[in-house]
């Protein structure tokens, strides 16, 4: 029952997040609409017509767009160093939080680097590319932090990645539609809700292991050895105690890459993004809005539900579990099912929309689901990879980017999130504590909404003061 409650308290919250983004988009074309055409219109008028007419004018202006890209010089420089400092942090951050730091990393190129909104967010895609890659390869040889398994849950990735997918290329398309200030909008709303859940999951952590850390003490004590003695082993939040009699002594040690792959997940997850892949170029070789263009699109559909529906049933018949979650990773229901391949969708969508990574939505919601902090960080990030290459490779295929600005700071992602999971897997060894991920997490996320919060609101109090066109822009006439 609370499992089920705590479900549906999630989708009213998804559905207060629509509701306040229809509000916020009805006021701001009030504001803009009577600036613009308040002498044009008489008080005899019929008030509910002319605001209709006022709102349809501000949204859509079929020979209007709001977007021009902005791609300043390469020039080595104060600019060049700032932001690589930044962006060297905000991966290292995002890797070990399973967010890939497209929030830091968005606000970073706009206001140091000097992208305009759109192109900024295409090249944080490609970073968000390189830190995940790096961080997959560092998780490929691990272990389960109690279970004999890889840290990496294939079936978790399955389920998910799919509709991640799917999701990317709804959103993709979202980002050329949709003007700066709605995606400003979602994007406060969306990341300030997850932060606090993360923060407070954090917490929940926390007190766990503070208990689990006096037991332990206490057990020792009576055994006579010394607690400093003592290796951290069992992770709060994780599978139940009645799942431990298959921890290993040394359970996050790094095995043989052969072993630790489970090369059937993996295979049909590579045919996913292959023929996502293979779709996107032919599809870029059509004309926009033709009948063969939406045909492309749609095939997405079967390729991607197709997958999930074969994992989904697997889980479902308890063919297959999420071994991660222990014993309560079998025999989903189909609510729970459904559930997970919705937020996966989701996390697609957001992360195509907002150039960032769909960890900013999975992160939180395996930590919801009890999938330890370091399983959840290495499984987001490992869908991310997939994700986020079919990102670069759509907007690529738009001509959203410069290339060598993104070659240059896809390199310094990869490096820094390498880093960053070496040195935080050791602070995690030394403090014992596994909650490290989820605070940073919540961190990255928080910072991630004040900047980009901050920018976005910034920007679009600059275009209603200029009476800026600030409506949906034109899929089908859409030039970079």
């Amino acid at each position: 029952m609370a499992e089920s409650g705590s479900r549906w308290r999630v989708l009213r919250s998804i559905s207060r997040i629509a509701w306040s983004f229809l509000l916020v988009s009805m006021l701001v074309s009030a504001e803009r609409g009577l600036k613009q055409q308040a002498s044009t219109f008489s008080p005899a008028e019929s008030a509910g017509r002319d605001y209709l007419k006022r709102v349809m004018n501000f949204l859509w202006q079929s020979n209007e767009s709001g977007y021009q890209h902005v791609w300043p010089d390469m020039v080595f420089g104060w600019r060049i160093i700032l932001g690589s400092l930044i962006g060297f942090f905000g991966a290292a951050f995002g890797s070990v939080g399973g967010v890939g730091g497209g929030g830091i990393f968005v606000p970073m190129l706009k206001l140091i680097i000097g992208f305009d909104a759109k192109s900024a967010t295409a090249i944080s895609k490609c970073m968000i590319m390189g830190a995940a890659a790096s961080t997959v390869y560092y998780n490929l040889k691990l272990r389960h932090p109690t279970l004999d398994m890889p840290i990496i849950d294939y079936d978790l990735a399955l389920l998910v990645q799919p509709m991640l997918m799917l999701g990317i290329s709804i959103g993709v398309a979202f980002n050329v539609v949709f003007a700066d200030w709605m995606v400003t909008v979602l994007l406060i709303i969306l990341f300030l809700g997850t932060s606090t859940k993360a923060f407070l999951k954090g917490v929940e952590t926390w007190k766990k292991e503070t208990a689990m850390k006096k037991e332990a003490a206490k057990r020792l004590a009576s055994n006579g050895i010394d607690q400093e003695g003592a290796d951290y082993k069992l992770l709060p939040g994780g599978p139940g105690n009645d799942t431990q009699n298959a921890t290993k002594e040394s359970a996050e040690d790094k095995v043989s890459l052969i072993k630790n792959i489970c090369w059937k997940e993996l295979g049909l997850l590579v045919f996913v993004w292959v023929a996502f892949l293979i779709l996107q170029i032919t599809k870029n070789d059509t004309t926009t809005c033709s009948t063969t263009y939406w045909v492309l699109n749609l095939l997405q559909i079967p390729v991607s539900v197709g997958v999930t529906l074969y994992e989904a049933i697997s889980l479902y018949k308890g063919w297959r579990v999420i071994a991660s979650k222990g014993d309560d990773g079998s025999n989903l229901r189909v609510h729970q099912l459904i559930t997970y391949c919705f937020f996966g969708l989701v996390a697609g969508m957001v992360g195509g929309l907002l150039g960032l990574g769909g960890g900013f939505i999975l992160g939180p919601l395996f930590l919801e689901l009890g999938v330890p902090p370091q399983v959840s960080s290495a499984t987001a990030t490992f869908a991310m990879i997939f994700s986020s290459s079919m990102s670069v490779v759509e907007y690529y295929l738009l001509k959203r980017f410069p290339v060598p600005y993104a070659l240059y700071f896809v390199a310094v992602a990869t490096v820094a999130a390498f880093i960053g999971q070496h040195v935080v897997r050791r602070l995690i060894i030394l403090l014992g504590r596994a909650s490290l991920i989820i605070f940073i997490l919540a961190f990255t996320i928080f910072v991630s909404a004040i900047s980009l919060g901050g920018v976005g609101i910034s920007d679009m109090i600059v275009k209603i003061e200029n009476h800026e066109y600030m409506g949906f822009e034109d899929l089908c006439t859409y030039d970079a």
